[in-house]
C-alpha cells in the first residue's frame, strides 16, 4: 500500500507539470488525471494512516454493550430498544454473536436496560467509539399535539476482561442474593437466586437475577464486574491522552452526550466530529459503518498530530 502511494504521488508530480502546457487537449487530459490521482492518493492516505500508529491490544476483544434509558421517560425507553435494535442489525452484518446477559423491559415495547455480550473479530475495536449520551429529538406516539421531545439514553461500550486484566480481592466484594422479580420461569419468586455484587473500592455495583441459578448469576455479574473495572481504567488513560489533544473523540467522559438523532429531519450528527447524514432509518437499521470508520480515522489523526 505504501508503495502504491509513493507511486500515485510521483505521477501527480509529474502530471501537474502537464495541466500548463499550451496544448489544450492535453491539458484537460493532464486535468482529469490529476484528479483521478488525487483521488487516489486520498483514499490510500486514508487506509494508510491508521497503520502508523500500533494497535490498541484491546481492540482486539470481545465487548460488554451496555444500554440504559434515560432522560424522557417511556420515550428514553423506545429509543433505548431503537439503540439495542441497531447495535444487532450491525453486529449480524459482522457475522458477531450476540448474547444477552440481562434485560428489563419497560412499557409500549421499550427498554430499561440491557446488557448483551458481542463475541467476534475485534468487536470492542469497532464499537468502543458509541460510549456516550445518545440524544433523541422526535414527535412521541403518544403525542396528540405533534410536539417534539427529546429524551435520551447512555450507552456503555466495555472492553470484555480477563481475570489476569483486573485484580479482585474476595476482601473487596460484598455479595448479596435476593429473590428475582419479573419473568424468568419458575424459580422467580421462589428462591434466592439474583445476585448483587458490591466492589467495595470502587463503589461499583452489579446485579443480575437473569440466569437460573445463584452460581450463574454469580458469574455473569463478575464478568460485567471486571469489564467496568477494565473499562474504568481505560477512561482514566483516555482522559489523560485527551488534555492534550485538539478534540476528544476519544475521552474518559462516558456521560458527554455524543450524538443526536433528529427525526423530523431524518438526521443524525455525531458532535465529537461535526460528521451528519440525512438517512436515518438506515444508520438506525444498522448501517453505523460509515461513521464508525470516520471516528476511528479522526482518532488516529489527533494521537499523529499529539505525538509530533
Amino acid at each position: 500500500m505504501a508503495a502504491r502511494l509513493q507511486k500515485s504521488e510521483d505521477e501527480l508530480a509529474q502530471v501537474r507539470e502537464l495541466v500548463s502546457v499550451d496544448d489544450p487537449e492535453m491539458a484537460d487530459e493532464a486535468r482529469a488525471e490529476l484528479a483521478r490521482l488525487e483521488t487516489t492518493i486520498a483514499e490510500l492516505e486514508t487506509k494508510i494512516t491508521p497503520l502508523l500508529l500500533p494497535r490498541d491490544p484491546l481492540d482486539d476483544r470481545n465487548c460488554i454493550v451496555e444500554i440504559r434509558a434515560g432522560t424522557g421517560g417511556d420515550e428514553a425507553a423506545l429509543f433505548a430498544a431503537d439503540l439495542h435494535r441497531m447495535y444487532t442489525r450491525y453486529c449480524e452484518r459482522h457475522g458477531w454473536r450476540l448474547e444477552t446477559m440481562s434485560m428489563s423491559d419497560g412499557t409500549l415495547g421499550g427498554i430499561k436496560e440491557v446488557i448483551f455480550k458481542v463475541a467476534g473479530t475485534g468487536p470492542y475495536g469497532e464499537m468502543r467509539w458509541e460510549s456516550g449520551v445518545h440524544r433523541v429529538q422526535r414527535v412521541p406516539a403518544t403525542e396528540n399535539q405533534g410536539r417534539i421531545h427529546t429524551s435520551a439514553a447512555t450507552v456503555a461500550v466495555l472492553p470484555e476482561a480477563e481475570e489476569v486484566d483486573v485484580k479482585i480481592e474476595d476482601k473487596d466484594l460484598r455479595i448479596d442474593v435476593f429473590r428475582s422479580s419479573g419473568p424468568g420461569g419458575q424459580s422467580v419468586n421462589t428462591t434466592d437466586s439474583a445476585v448483587r455484587i458490591t466492589h467495595l473500592p470502587s463503589g461499583l455495583v452489579v446485579s443480575q437475577q437473569d440466569q437460573k441459578s445463584q452460581l450463574q448469576n454469580k458469574i455473569r455479574a463478575m464478568e460485567v464486574l471486571r469489564a467496568r473495572l477494565l473499562d474504568l481504567r481505560v477512561a482514566e488513560q483516555e482522559a489523560a491522552r485527551s488534555r492534550m489533544r485538539r478534540t476528544q473523540v476519544g475521552t474518559g467522559d462516558r456521560s458527554a452526550k455524543i450524538r443526536t438523532y433528529n427525526f423530523p429531519q431524518s438526521r443524525v450528527t455525531d458532535h465529537r466530529i461535526g460528521w451528519t447524514t440525512h438517512d436515518l432509518h438506515g444508520f438506525l437499521d444498522g448501517d453505523i459503518g460509515p461513521l464508525i470508520q470516520a471516528l476511528r480515522l479522526a482518532d488516529v489523526e489527533e494521537r499523529l498530530g499529539s505525538e509530533e
